[in-house]
């Protein structure tokens, strides 16, 4: 990967953290590693697993601690899933209309 991927991911790292960084620090990281484990590609993870090593100081330490958290290989019970979207033959639950 490049540099300049690098420094993207680590502040996509950084920005999932600091969104949740209002729900406490325990919540924060078990909420940033679900997220990471549920919408990031396993490219992704294992590159920011690397750069948490290669680069300490560079994530917040909630983002350090998600990390770690997914490098232990404890999946987070699911934090974020404010949204049950509708079936495709259900009405309703979309903004859409």
């Amino acid at each position: 990967m490049t540099a300049e991927t690098d420094t993207r991911l680590l502040y996509m790292a950084n920005q999932i953290a600091r969104n949740f960084e209002a729900l406490g620090h325990d919540n924060a990281v078990a909420a940033t590693a679900d997220h990471m484990l549920a919408f990031w590609d396993p490219r992704m993870k294992a590159r920011i697993a690397v750069l948490a090593t290669e680069q300490a100081g560079a994530l917040t330490p909630i983002g350090a601690a998600a990390v770690d958290r997914l490098l232990s290989g404890a999946e987070p019970a699911p934090q974020t899933r404010a949204t049950r979207f509708a079936a495709v033959d259900e009405p309703g639950g979309s903004d859409a209309g």
